[in-house]
């Protein structure tokens, strides 16, 4: 797996032409530390090359459910959760490099066989994806999108939700936590409105934090600031 195949290109959000479509994330440049750049080329066979079709085929038990996480940072509650979970597969898709190829290093290390990894736009690899094929789909602290003109790029939104919804199986599961009050304010308000999900957790509340969601980065860094983390667990119910 060569470097250059996974070297970012910086967006300029504000600047994007108002007939591209819009992203829910921001590239960032950052450079590559040795360990980073030697998993490329070791566990390289982890990266899935765009486009990917129907993420099932790409392990060799595509029976077994099927979890993708959105955004996974630098991976490490990833790699956890695949290490935990030998009976399920995992698909990561992020568009930070080093966390790429950090969370690379540690399922190589790790000897993962049921983990893949994928520098892509999420919304663009679930519109491939067969309907109803996908058991959880999780999205861990993601960018809340604070300045009002920014709202629209949040992911969890009426506009993106229902491609969520079509792409779950019944019973599949959409699980999201954040740090940022508002947004979890906006996430509970579209989420309890959508008439193919349950919250798991009654209407109008969030999900008491799961003990097999482990502890992020970015979560850490919330607790330290002073921040609420909110879970939010829906199930797909039609």
């Amino acid at each position: 797996m060569s470097t250059d195949l996974l070297e970012p290109q910086v967006v300029e959000l504000d600047n994007l032409n108002e007939h591209r479509e819009i992203v829910t994330f921001m590239r960032r440049s950052s450079p590559l530390n040795t360990s980073q750049r030697t998993a490329l080329e070791q566990y390289g066979h982890l990266i899935l090359e765009y486009p990917v079709g129907d993420l099932r085929q790409h392990f060799e038990h595509p029976e077994r459910p099927l979890t993708v996480e959105i955004g996974f940072g630098m991976g490490r509650s990833l790699v956890l959760m695949a290490k935990a979970n030998p009976e399920r597969n995992f698909v990561g898709i992020e568009v930070h490099v080093p966390g790429i190829a950090q969370c690379v290093y540690e399922a190589g290390m790790a000897g993962l066989t049921n983990l893949r990894l994928l520098d892509a736009d999420a919304i663009q690899v679930l519109r491939e994806m067969p309907d109803n094929s996908i058991n959880a789909v999780q999205l861990y602290f993601p960018d809340p999108w604070q300045k009002k003109r920014h709202f629209k790029r949040r992911f969890v939104s009426h506009d993106r939700m229902p491609l969520v919804e079509q792409k779950l199986e019944m019973g599949g599961t959409f699980h999201a936590a954040t740090d940022w009050e508002p947004y979890a304010e906006w996430m509970l308000d579209v989420l309890d409105n959508r008439p193919n999900l349950e919250n798991m957790a009654g209407k109008g509340n969030s999900y008491p934090r799961p003990d097999w969601r482990p502890q992020t980065k970015f979560e850490r860094r919330g607790l330290e600031e002073g921040h609420k983390i909110n879970d939010f667990l829906f199930k797909k119910i039609k």
